[in-house]
């Protein structure tokens, strides 16, 4: 009789918060298949917050197995520096070099997070706050890095706020463009007329914005390393299979790893808080400023040029690469089926990879 209580002693330590935290996991892991939302992010969180919410779970604690590999790749940042040198590889920033003068609506597009540092800091300490405002990148990694070298102790939060307004975007951005454009601005024709861009430039590129990024802002020089020395291998012609390597095999496994390790921070008790969702209020508030920073930035460009600008591509500057830039494309594609902007956006969407990351530098340096 006494082995039999014992069998069954865990449901007597089921609380509320952990059926709340199991009905979270269910809704991400419902997102990532039903919806296709971030799928290689959303299901390892998604069932990683269930492993972590049942009684006595022996996924976490001293000897877990999720919490040795927060220790060993996420606590140390190292994860998502390794996940930066796969994004890297997978950029081209052939549309950006071709076109360069795009690279001020990346910038253009991070004014939500200095906004948001502003208000957040009307509720929480300042580093916290900081780190909070870093979510409207758009760029989990950044965001992660970001919050735990200023010791945030709302990392949990941030991180699925983070991820989750990245699968979010194509919910969260359509209704900001429209609200803030008109259809004759939507229909604004771009016509494509990129340069070729020479190999020596796709190679020297990622070494001076490493370097330029690291005079300004030190901090950011792991960030922003990580993710151009990924885009050397791509072009530098020489490194075919580890380019492939780092895009493909290796970028999906610190996803996966990535993904369901966060669910160390997702425990009821730590993440059921009211903080947590003043946070993902606050990410919200965060992401859609910087996709209106991107739209406006475009909208005050036309007033004093000839060549008109489609403002729609402003909003692409987020990090969010490529989801925001097809995001866009989609839209101008539904206003006019023969106005293609698909380089015009990818080209900021790019900008806004590299805008987020020195972003997240200037935080750093600010407030460490």
């Amino acid at each position: 009789m006494k082995e039999l209580l014992e069998l069954f002693s865990s449901f007597g330590h089921i609380t509320f918060g952990h059926v709340i935290m199991w009905l979270i996991g269910g809704i991400l892991i419902y997102l990532a298949i039903k919806k296709d939302m971030e799928p290689t992010l959303l299901l390892p969180m998604g069932f990683g917050a269930i492993l972590v919410n049942l009684p006595f779970s022996g996924a976490i604690g001293a000897e877990g197995p999720l919490t040795t590999l927060f220790n060993a790749g996420i606590s140390n940042e190292l994860f998502p520096l390794i996940l930066f040198i796969g994004i890297g590889a997978m950029i081209d920033f052939g549309p950006l070099l071709s076109n360069p003068k795009l690279m001020i609506f990346g910038a253009a597009a991070q004014f939500g997070i200095f906004f948001t540092l502003c208000l957040a800091s009307m509720f929480f300490d300042i580093n916290d706050a900081a780190s909070i405002a870093i979510i409207g990148a758009a760029d989990g990694p950044t965001a992660i890095s970001v919050a735990i070298k200023l010791g945030s102790q709302y990392l949990g939060a941030i991180m699925v706020a983070a991820y989750s307004y990245m699968a979010l975007v194509p919910i969260i951005q359509p209704p900001v463009i429209k609200l803030l454009t008109t259809k004759k601005e939507r229909m604004i024709r771009m016509p494509y007329e990129g340069k070729s861009v020479s190999k020596t430039t796709k190679i020297l590129f990622p070494i001076i914005i490493t370097v330029i990024a690291g005079l300004f802002s030190p901090e950011s020089v792991a960030l922003v390393g990580f993710l151009m020395f990924g885009n050397l291998i791509r072009e530098c012609g020489v490194l075919d299979s580890l380019s492939e390597t780092a895009q493909k095999v290796l970028a999906n496994l610190i996803t996966i790893f990535l993904g369901i390790t966060i669910a160390c921070q997702m425990e009821a008790e730590k993440f059921l808080q009211k903080e947590t969702l003043l946070i993902l209020g606050l990410g919200l508030f965060a992401f859609i400023f910087d996709t209106a920073g991107g739209v406006l930035f475009a909208k005050l460009i036309n007033l004093f040029s000839k060549k008109k600008i489609n403002p729609m591509i402003g909003a692409a500057g987020i990090s969010a690469f490529p989801m925001s830039g097809r995001v866009v494309h989609k839209m101008g594609i539904k206003e006019d089926p023969q106005n293609f902007l698909l380089m015009h956006s990818i080209g900021v969407n790019v900008s806004g990879q590299i805008a987020s990351v020195i972003a997240g530098g200037l935080i750093l340096k600010f407030f460490m």
